[in-house]
């Protein structure tokens, strides 16, 4: 594979050991030689302050300070020597007292008559050799003080390619003094190191490659084999099962691929099984539908013919055909009015038509439902005066609903009308609304009659009518309880009707654009 995860996974883990080694190698080459002589400067200066404070108290010459000073000696390899006004020694460490005494004099003699001497000052002077050097000296001054005086100075011997790093100067009871440590080959030491650095580096790498390489196969290869069974399970082939026997997260992901593949294998023959039954309601709803369009269509159309013959008579009667001009006018009256009843069965079916096919659009949108019933109300003073009803609704403020607004405005004119049209007893018409959950329900309740329980489920039923003789009284039609199941079910809402013993109760439900009342029960708006 071009982008195998093993090549992958080996070339990271080299790759971050070459960078690690070589960043080792670069620290070591930079800053080591800088670390090993910044440590030696600082051995050399600790001993020159351990040999200060013992002068000014009195010590130098006790056993105890030249114990402390010949361990000191041993353990970083430096020389001390230590003389009086008269070059005698005082003290002496880990070196020969003749070649550090002519070694101290030729630096008090010749560096401080060569200009070191001052706080400061900084020169490379080049002189020929001087006491034990045996060839030419190279002194390059690195530190200076005036009071207590001293130098602190790099000594290279150029024939033998010798470094020492020589403190000298007087102390502060006036004791000449002389500090020496050689500085060990620290460049060939870091030559040595790094080069040695580099073989481990490159051995480690290989050999860590090789190692990764094979380690990683234990990791790919259960990879590859899911792979090769999530590309059979493409195919729909669940068949194929991951085997391994170990528990890390590739055996999790695994078992878990054989427990989507039963999965999915079930899931696709319940999906079978409900497509065959899907497609024969689908073709069950297509009969139906085109049972219902041709019927609305003949009874759109058998309406036409007669609506416009009975207008034209309508008007030939206002023309004068009549002599009887009571007669004509009662006749008029008749054919307007059973002119006007058709005139709005056909609006009606073609409204039905339109919900029940989806070719009528549903606009949805945020407006107070209570607004819209408390307008309603208002425009329907007149129905309600002819009724003889009383209408009760309490209202509390805006009642935001998701919805059609004007989809929702017939089915309250539906259910309102209907109630006028059914009132008896005490005439009460009473609106509600109650929260529940996310949802409001409107509720129409009138006073009179329960309808008989046998013919509650075929309300919603085109041209159902329950008492036909009362229908015709008022001119009812049978389709607006259909109308507003139509609605309902575009707008994906509930609706029904409740019996009571002293009315009937008619309700439609809409989604609340704000929460309604934790809990669930419902309660009065």
């Amino acid at each position: 594979m071009r982008y195998s995860i093993r090549k992958q996974f080996a070339c990271i883990v080299i790759g971050l050991m070459a960078g690690t080694i070589l960043l080792c190698w670069f620290i070591n080459n930079t800053f080591l030689e800088r670390f090993y002589f910044h440590n030696k400067r600082q051995v050399v200066m600790g001993a020159y302050g351990q040999l200060n404070e013992a002068a000014q108290n009195g010590q130098i010459g006790s056993e105890d300070f030249d114990m402390r000073l010949q361990q000191l000696s041993a353990r970083y390899n430096i020389s001390v020597l230590v003389v009086d006004e008269d070059s005698e020694t005082i003290r002496v460490s880990g070196g020969d007292p003749d070649v550090l005494r002519v070694d101290l004099w030729s630096h008090i003699l010749f560096d401080s008559l060569g200009g070191t001497k001052g706080a400061g000052s900084i020169g490379k002077p080049v002189t020929e050799d001087r006491a034990g050097f045996g060839g030419l000296r190279e002194d390059k001054t690195l530190e200076s003080s005036e009071s207590p005086f001293y130098v602190l100075q790099l000594v290279t011997n150029s024939r033998m390619s010798v470094d020492y790093l020589d403190l000298w100067g007087f102390l502060d009871n006036g004791n000449p003094f002389f500090i020496r440590t050689a500085l060990e080959g620290i460049r060939d030491s870091v030559e040595i190191a790094n080069r040695f650095l580099a073989y481990v580096g490159l051995a480690a790498s290989l050999a860590s490659g090789l190692l990764i390489w094979i380690v990683s196969k234990k990791v790919t290869d259960p990879i590859l084999e899911l792979a090769h069974i999530s590309e059979r399970m493409a195919h729909l082939d669940f068949d194929a099962r991951y085997q391994g026997k170990s528990f890390n997260e590739t055996a999790i992901l695994g078992n878990h691929m054989n427990e989507m593949a039963d999965a999915l294998e079930t899931t696709i023959s319940e999906l079978k099984t409900a497509n065959n039954a899907l497609q024969r309601d689908i073709e069950r709803k297509n009969e139906i539908d085109e049972m219902r369009k041709e019927f609305l269509a003949n009874v759109s159309h058998e309406l036409k013919t007669p609506l416009a013959l009975i207008q034209g008579y309508a008007e030939g009667l206002r023309e004068g055909i009549s002599e009887d001009v009571e007669s004509r006018e009662f006749y008029c009256d008749v054919i307007v009015d059973e002119a006007d009843k058709m005139n709005r069965l056909v609006k009606k079916l073609l409204t039905l038509n339109q919900l029940e096919s989806g070719n009528e659009v549903i606009s949805m949108g945020r407006f107070d439902v209570a607004a819209l019933i408390e307008n309603y109300i208002q425009s329907a003073e007149i129905l309600i005066r002819q009724s003889g009803g009383t209408v009760r609704f309490k209202e509390t403020g805006p009642v935001y609903v998701w919805g059609d607004e004007f989809k929702t405005e017939e089915v309250v004119m539906n259910y309102f009308s209907n109630a006028l049209n059914h009132l008896s007893g005490e005439k009460i018409v009473d609106i509600k609304l109650k929260k529940k959950e996310k949802l409001v329900r409107i509720c129409v309740f009138n006073t009179g009659e329960p309808i008989p329980e046998e013919a509650l489920p075929h309300l919603w039923e085109k041209f159902y009518k329950v008492d036909k003789a009362r229908t015709r009284e008022y001119g009812g039609s049978g389709v607006g309880l259909s109308i507003v199941k139509a609605i309902q079910e575009s707008m994906n809402q509930g609706y029904g009707v409740v019996n009571y013993t002293n009315g009937v109760e008619f309700w439609f439900e809409m989604e609340l654009v704000e929460s309604g009342r934790a809990g669930g029960n419902e309660a009065d708006v």
